[in-house]
């Protein structure tokens, strides 16, 4: 059986004067140098009501090829000196890691 990709779900507040695009391109510009970020997503939430978000306002998703991938990034010194900045303009924060427990896969079309 093949090993299961891994998830890094962070779901932030940031702080009132937080410079939330810079973070934003910051998050970005990690995870274009880091190989073992497999992938990358991140959404603000516009939708959802105020009492159901609880301050929540933005989501990163990362995913990794497996376990080790992701022990991998979060030493990398890119990812630690991005960590610190980052963590100093939440508010609230939640993170999520866990092994994917893939239920239905994307469709892929052909080419």
């Amino acid at each position: 059986m093949a090993a299961s990709e891994f998830k890094h779900l962070v779901v932030v507040k940031f702080k009132e004067d937080a410079k939330v695009d810079e973070i934003l391109k910051g998050s970005e510009n990690l995870v274009s140098q880091i190989d073992s970020v497999k992938s990358f997503e991140w959404g603000e939430d516009k939708e959802s009501h105020e009492m159901l978000r609880q301050g929540f306002t933005h989501a990163f998703s990362m995913t990794f090829e497996n376990k080790d991938a992701y022990v991998s990034f979060t030493k990398h010194p890119l990812h630690v000196e991005f960590s610190a900045a980052f963590t100093a303009v939440i508010e609230k924060i939640v993170i999520l890691d866990f092994t994917v427990a893939a239920v239905k896969s994307p469709v892929v079309v052909p080419p």
